[in-house]
């Protein structure tokens, strides 16, 4: 079996149980029990649809862990293990990349947040991550994933897909594309202050989903995970999108969902980020914040809406209308928010 053979360069025995992990999107996870050792390990099969270069991922998480650690990080740190040939990344006979990792005890994670108290923790856990990380001096973080947050494309990929589109999908999506087209010029501040260098380029996590905390069963956190996203960029996308993510009171795949914006969420979500930050931040990255959390939202609209025009390649999907209804979930959500903050 070939698992049994990356387990094997792992771990050196199989007397072992392999878990299925599945709340993960992209790639595939295990937990790993070694039975002779009475140790457990998270083991994955790293995609490189998404992640072309295993090894920046590897990289980068080393190098964060080390600024971590010489910065008395009080969090638990997840560390890359490796194999018996020392190797942090095995491939198998497909050419696809192992990697094995420690793995904490006593942990859980949300997909959702629970409560208010919950979301200002996390927050308050990623405002403590992103502070530590970010150093007067920036490391040689690589771009584990290339044009990732480049908004301008992100724009002009839509827009293709709009010229390009088979015309019922222009039409299931008629009213959607109007209200995308209306916000066409949302993003333009963003870019703008990316391009003339007004917003210093940091340290950031992007993939700052609630799941992605480690809690213990008092729901303190106890880690940040999934490192495999860090980049350089503005610290602004981590806020934006945990307000994408936090705040919708709904599935991200309703279609029907009505007033799915939760302000007390957004008030709380941003008082937990705010909590280490505040004294590193600009005037203008703190201004820019509400500014953020629609750019976010509506950028994520895009990409739903592109791959709906696209014929759904990219996002994996149940029905044909699948990403129509993320879109007008994501549509709804961001009405929410500028009704909020009054745009």
């Amino acid at each position: 079996m070939e698992l049994n053979t990356i387990v094997l360069e792992f771990i050196g025995t199989d007397h072992y149980d392999l878990t299925p992990i599945t709340d993960g999107l992209i790639n595939t996870t295990y937990l790993l029990e070694d039975k002779d050792h009475e140790k457990k390990f998270i083991l994955q099969k790293i995609n490189t649809h998404v992640f072309k270069q295993p090894e920046v991922i590897v990289k980068n998480h080393l190098m964060i862990n080390e600024i971590l650690q010489s910065n008395n990080y009080q969090f638990q740190i997840i560390d890359p293990v490796l194999s018996l040939t020392n190797k942090f990344l095995v491939k198998d006979a497909n050419g696809d990349s192992w990697r094995m990792l420690s793995f904490i005890e006593n942990s859980t994670t949300f997909l959702t947040a629970p409560s208010l108290q919950t979301a200002f923790e996390a927050a308050k856990a990623f405002s403590y991550f992103l502070n530590t990380v970010n150093t007067e001096k920036l490391p040689a973080i690589e771009d584990s994933l290339p044009n990732f947050l480049n908004f301008e494309k992100r724009v002009s990929d839509y827009k293709n897909a709009l010229e390009n589109a088979i015309p019922s999908l222009k039409e299931n999506a008629k009213a959607e594309i109007e209200i995308t087209n209306q916000l066409l010029s949302l993003p333009d501040q963003w870019i703008e202050m990316e391009k003339n260098n007004q917003i210093p380029k940091r340290i950031i996590h992007a993939d700052v989903k609630i799941s992605n905390i480690l809690f213990d069963q008092h729901h303190k956190p106890l880690a940040v995970i999934d490192l495999d996203t860090m980049m350089i960029s503005t610290v602004l996308y981590d806020f934006g999108t945990m307000i994408q993510s936090y705040t919708n009171t709904t599935l991200e795949d309703d279609g029907s969902a009505k007033n799915n914006f939760n302000s007390e969420m957004y008030k709380v979500v941003k008082e937990g980020f705010l909590f280490y930050l505040k004294e590193k931040l600009t005037p203008l990255e703190i201004l820019s914040l509400d500014y953020a959390a629609q750019v976010a939202i509506y950028i994520q609209e895009i990409r739903f809406l592109t791959d709906y025009l696209n014929g759904s390649t990219y996002y994996s999907t149940q029905y044909p209308e699948h990403n129509l209804d993320r879109t007008k979930n994501q549509l709804e959500l961001l009405k929410g928010l500028r009704a909020y903050l009054g745009c």
